[in-house]
């Protein structure tokens, strides 16, 4: 299946049936009245989030979505019949916006969480609701009203706890394949991830969280280089970032160096993502001995200026990957039940995140378009649809692995 993070597609609620002028007929009943009924509700469009979607590659080819008009009224004041409703089933993470007033519909982050997209129209009324004692034979109706429709842009972020970020080969698609049960594909060269790659981690007894492997950035990424033009924004909903490192990069080049790229891309894509809480991982330990990897490390601790929490793992073979985990479920529970017991902190969280989502919308629309004319004029100025970003194939898709 392939992978699509991004559709644009078209929704119309359906009308509304009309309402009808007419009178009884009945034998021996002279001037019987109005017995006009109104017209049925048009169908409406819901999109609704579900845990057995986990890509928009639906939408890629069918675009367009109309809900069923309402019947129209009947005689002997029958209601017309109304039409059923529409639900779009989208993956969880999904942003929804109204890309004809620029505003966000919607944000689905749990399963089951059901979205009005398109509100179907009313029905009119028949000549039964005129007849007043004045106008005994209302000659009058309504049409029914027109249901509402929109262009849309449905926007996929993977919905984790904790991203992992780092240059392509730091190890981060072995690391999630020994804490969970994800299976990326692992090799020796870069980029041989294509899609984030979701898996849950299990800690204990219903402890778990869910961890997003996302594909390698290289310096550039925020411009547009490499992958990271379109994945970087799968970043926006973690609550904790996991910097892995190669501590020995088989390239020869320095990993200090390697981690400032990784930092500094985040801070331009977005400043806000940039301060989302790090955790610093020296991975492939194994390949040095004792004394140089107490060295090694501690010279990258220092030359980075690095703070926050430190790690040291060797992925390939388990080392200190148990201790990230328990960390990284005690940090998570602590902030969830912060939140839960600190109506401040939970409101400046929510407004964190929401500026978060809307800081890195912006800089995606915004570095998109300049990919796009940068392509256009690679290609001297060869008119066409150059929409890389929605029509990229690929065989996987994200897919939730328990541990």
């Amino acid at each position: 299946m392939r992978f699509i993070d991004e559709a644009v597609i078209s929704v119309k609620a359906g009308d509304g049936g009309n309402g009808i002028v007419s009178f009884r007929r009945e034998k021996f009943v002279p001037k019987g009245g109005p017995d006009g009924g109104d017209g049925g509700k048009g169908g409406s469009v819901y999109v609704v989030a579900d845990d057995n979607t986990n890509t928009l590659v639906d939408f890629r080819y069918t675009r367009k979505f109309e809900a069923k008009r309402g019947e129209n009224g009947r005689s002997k004041n029958c209601s017309g019949r109304g039409a059923d409703d529409i639900h779009l089933k989208v993956p969880v993470g999904t942003t929804i916006i109204d890309t004809d007033l620029d505003v966000v519909i919607g944000d689905l982050t749990q399963v089951g969480q059901t979205i009005l997209v398109a509100k179907g129209g009313d029905g009119g009324f028949g000549n039964t609701r005129f007849k007043t004692s004045t106008n005994q034979a209302p000659r009058k109706a309504i049409p029914g009203f027109a249901g509402e429709a929109k262009n849309l842009k449905l926007e996929l972020k993977v919905v984790a706890d904790v991203g992992l970020i780092g240059l392509p080969n730091a190890g981060k698609s072995t690391f999630i394949r020994q804490v969970s049960s994800a299976r990326p594909k692992v090799a020796d060269y870069p980029f041989t991830t294509l899609v984030p790659n979701l898996g849950v981690v299990d800690v204990g007894t219903h402890q778990s969280f869910v961890m997003a492997d996302i594909p390698g950035l290289i310096e550039g990424a925020s411009e547009g280089a490499g992958l990271g033009i379109r994945f970087l924004k799968h970043v926006a909903r973690t609550r904790r970032l996991l910097h892995i490192v190669d501590v020995k990069p088989i390239d020869g080049s320095n990993p200090v160096e390697n981690a400032r790229i990784i930092i500094n891309e985040l801070e331009k894509f977005s400043a806000e993502l940039s301060q989302l809480p790090q955790i610093l991982v020296l991975n492939k330990i194994d390949q040095l001995d004792d004394d140089e990897c107490d060295a090694v490390c501690e010279s990258i601790v220092a030359e980075l200026g690095w703070s926050g929490e430190v790690f040291r793992t060797s992925t390939i073979s388990g080392i200190g990957t148990d201790e990230i985990k328990y960390h990284l479920m005690s940090e998570i529970e602590a902030e969830q039940e912060r939140e839960a017991e600190d109506a401040d902190f939970a409101q400046a969280q929510a407004e964190r995140f929401a500026r978060l989502e809307e800081e890195v919308r912006h800089n995606t629309e915004i570095q998109k378009e300049a990919y796009r004319a940068r392509r256009k004029a690679e290609r001297e100025g060869v008119v066409g649809d150059d929409d890389d970003w929605n029509e990229e194939d690929y065989d996987v898709a994200v897919e939730y692995a328990p541990y």
